[in-house]
């Protein structure tokens, strides 16, 4: 099994700007390091993201990451 402390890693080293979590239930966070305007807001970048695994969380990041590139 991989460490978290790496999977962490692994996660922000893919998506700067972001800081990543899991709470102690075992859901999976992602927060940006930065604020967002109202327009990127409504344009669909969020803030936090929450999955219920790894994988999720990486799903999310990725479109995050093409919304941002729209």
């Amino acid at each position: 099994m991989v460490d978290f402390a790496d999977l962490k890693a692994s996660i922000e080293s893919e998506h700067p700007g972001w800081v990543v979590w899991r709470s102690d239930a075992g859901r999976w966070y992602a927060t940006r390091s930065g604020d967002l305007t109202d327009a990127q807001l409504n344009a669909g970048l969020a803030m936090t993201l929450a999955s219920d695994d790894e994988t999720g969380l990486r799903v999310q990041l990725d479109e995050q990451a093409r919304t941002e590139g729209a």
